[in-house]
């Protein structure tokens, strides 16, 4: 039987580096093990207009939580038959950011309402990809609660190096961090 994890957290807490580490090390004990990361920026178009908008395109997509969080639902809906086939054929399959994410970040953007739309906002995100759209469910849910200040630290070097991973407008949100990272840890 196949076990899912999922890595979360805040841009710039680590997960690329823990999926990686965790890969290379069970295939090194002969683990059959898989990765898959989202959003799948160059694989999906609903990933990359979510990119465009988080960059400045597309107007005012960006002002709506629950469309931005469509759009990365519709990432994971694409790749839907993917997953279950890594699931079918692996017996560790781990996501770098999944549902948890959506809703951590959904809530996030409307906790400034009330905490009862930030509950609602979680509870919409679970509804629509595990009831409407039959995402699979992780085994296990790894959150990376490193401090805000260091993930954001991590998240400007990481641009900084690499100009292929300029920050977007979420990572340059200190407050949006802030209100994310307690959703994460509502979760």
């Amino acid at each position: 039987m196949t076990t899912f994890i999922t890595v979360e957290g805040l841009d710039g807490a680590g997960k690329r580096t823990l999926v990686d580490g965790l890969r290379r090390q069970w295939e090194s004990d002969g683990v059959r093990v898989a990765t898959i990361a989202f959003p799948r920026y160059g694989e999906s178009i609903h990933a990359d207009l979510a990119a465009e908008a988080l960059h400045g395109g597309h107007g005012d997509v960006t002002e709506s939580a629950y469309a931005m969080a469509l759009l990365f639902a519709l990432d994971r809906r694409e790749a839907a038959p993917e997953l279950r086939a890594l699931l079918a054929t692996n017996d560790v399959v781990v996501a770098d950011r999944y549902v948890a994410s959506n809703a951590a970040y959904t809530a996030g953007r409307v906790a400034q309402e009330s905490p009862r739309a930030a509950v609602a906002a979680t509870e919409w995100v679970r509804a629509l990809e595990f009831d409407r759209f039959g995402l699979p469910v992780p085994d296990w849910h790894l959150f990376l609660g490193v401090p805000v200040e260091l993930a954001a630290q991590r998240a400007v070097s990481r641009a900084d190096a690499d100009a292929s991973r300029e920050r977007d407008r979420y990572e340059r949100d200190a407050a949006l961090q802030e209100r994310v990272d307690e959703a994460y840890r509502g979760l």
